[in-house]
């Protein structure tokens, strides 16, 4: 049998944890065939993986790729670390379906990016995403916001009984078209209005087809309810019998960064009674997220618009304004809020909220009041990198054996309207950083236990049986890499740099990155739920 690919003499990290060991892999048709010591086989092409490190793909189990994979397909500053498959629809929102008010949002976000919304519901969705072409894997879930925006709009109430079975009908027409699952953003609204029996009885839905539930939990420190926002994740689990991921574990309130460990041991005790509850973490001490977010819920009823009379009025301005300045105060200041996407005002961008308020000879409290109305009046985002986070929590997190790495951040380039903005450092450095970091230098994980959190453990939770590890039979998604020399670049003021010490990223077979250098091909495949109860 002539090869299409052999990887000779590499150390191989098989992604299940076990030691490494010297082997040679051959690929045919996308899969790997063959791995022993010294194969003879003939080759289409040999690489040389002398003194390097070769392991399954990473999965990014925390994306939100969902509209920029459209807009560049090469997905650049995902697969030069290393990601060969993205899970996108994280938070509550995905980029189908598309109905209502959900609709007229994608279409400002489609601007943005200069996409036309040619779709609606999940299934046109991911045959767009085909027809387009990717250089990576994709699986998406079904985002919670899409769902209720479609059925309630903006509307901070509880669903009436028909109501809530066109939503439940939704859901589960998304995972009969390929969503792998639910995922929440019950932090932001409007599905911060839903309460969490309204959860339970969609995630049930969503279990019945053998689909996971996502969470980003309600509360991640900064109102102070982590603890119960993480039993409520652990509730809806239990009661609606589905598979739980936390998103991007952390405790963002330095008042709160002592809970550290006992939302640690909530979860670990769930896991003992029998509840399916891992999470994931970006390596980071910074959040990103939009500065509209510090914004009560209260405020966000009803739209945009409802928000943008609210700022206009004195007595309700007032309100609003203490409820950010005591957020923004428990996330560090205006110090620690770098602006990083403000397309009202580029030049904004880089520049913390202390800076602009320095600027404009304001109160910070002003001056974020002032950005905020800015971004509502000409429908402009202003997303922000908070530093809020303890490194001695991040270590705590990442030690964990049920804990996986995800990016949290989005497909990007350095170029073209992906360009654009200080993004965070995340969507460009996540794992060369922990390889480099938490590997190499800090020695807080072993390699081998840091691929099995980037590799077969998200494989694992997303149902998808054939990736993940190297093994005959599997998909051939690798990345060769150098130990010594693999690091990220990314910096928060200085975000679009490439990771140094990745030779090769290959996916189904095909060689994407060769050499440091993308190949341009595209050869990702969309990863629908199949599996059923």
């Amino acid at each position: 049998m002539e090869l299409d690919t052999l990887i000779i003499k590499g150390k191989i990290v098989d992604g299940t944890g076990n030691p490494w060991f010297k082997a040679d892999i051959g690929i045919k048709n996308g899969k790997i065939v063959l791995i022993g010591k010294k194969l003879k086989q003939d080759a289409e092409q040999i690489i040389s993986a002398d003194g390097l490190i070769v392991c399954p793909g990473f999965i990014d189990i925390h994306s939100h790729s969902d509209y920029t994979l459209l807009v560049n397909p090469k997905a650049e500053s995902k697969i030069r670390q290393g990601v060969t498959t993205e899970v996108i629809g994280n938070c509550g929102s995905s980029a189908a379906p598309l109905i209502g008010e959900m609709k007229e949002r994608a279409s400002k976000i489609s601007e943005r990016y200069g996409l036309k919304i040619d779709w609606t519901y999940m299934n046109e969705y991911l045959n767009r995403l085909e027809e387009n072409g990717v250089a990576v894997n994709v699986a998406t879930y079904v985002g919670f916001a899409n769902i209720r925006i479609a059925v309630l709009g903006y509307e901070n109430r509880k669903p009436t009984k028909n109501e809530l079975e066109e939503m439940k009908s939704l859901a589960a027409r998304s995972i009969d078209e390929g969503a792998i699952g639910l995922s929440t953003g019950l932090r932001y609204d409007p599905q911060s209005y839903a309460e969490t029996e309204e959860v339970i009885e969609i995630a049930k839905t969503v279990a019945e087809r053998g689909g996971i539930y996502a969470s980003h939990i309600r509360d991640e420190g900064d109102r102070g309810k982590v603890v119960e926002a993480i039993k409520e994740a652990i509730e809806i689990g239990e009661k609606a019998k589905i598979p739980v991921e936390i998103s991007h574990l952390k405790i963002l309130a330095k008042p709160l960064w002592d809970k550290c460990d006992l939302i640690i041991q909530l979860i670990e005790e769930a896991r003992e009674r029998g509840i399916e509850v891992t999470a994931d973490q970006y390596p980071y001490p910074a959040s990103g997220t939009s500065l509209l977010a510090w914004i009560p819920k209260w405020a966000h009823a009803g739209g945009r618009d409802k928000l943008l009379e609210r700022l206009k009025n004195r007595e309700t301005r007032e309100k609003i304004k203490e409820e950010l300045a005591r957020v923004m105060e428990i996330r560090g200041g205006a110090e620690r809020a770098l602006i990083s996407r403000f397309d009202a005002d580029p030049s904004l961008e880089g520049l913390t909220v202390k800076q602009v308020a320095e600027k404009w000879n304001e109160t910070v409290e002003e001056t974020a009041m002032k950005l905020v109305e800015i971004a509502v009046e000409r429908n402009s985002s202003l997303g922000i990198v908070n530093f809020n986070q303890s490194e001695e929590n991040i270590v705590k997190i990442i030690k964990r054996p049920w804990v996986m790495i995800g990016t949290d951040g989005y497909a990007l380039a350095p170029y073209g309207v992906l360009g654009k903005g200080v993004p965070h450092p995340r969507s460009y450095g996540t794992y060369p950083r922990v390889l480099a970091k938490y590997v190499r230098e800090e020695k807080v994980l072993t390699l081998e236990e840091a691929i099995r959190k980037m590799t077969s453990l998200p494989a694992r939770k997303i149902g998808v049986l054939d990736r993940g590890i190297i093994r005959p039979g599997f998909w051939a998604d690798l990345v060769i890499f150098d130990p010594k020399e693999i690091k990220d670049k990314a910096t928060y003021t200085n975000p679009m740099q490439y990771p140094k010490g990745i030779h090769f990223v290959i996916v189904n077979g095909e060689i994407v990155i060769e050499e440091g250098e993308h190949t341009g091909k595209l050869p990702g495949k969309i990863i629908r739920h199949s599996f059923r109860k």
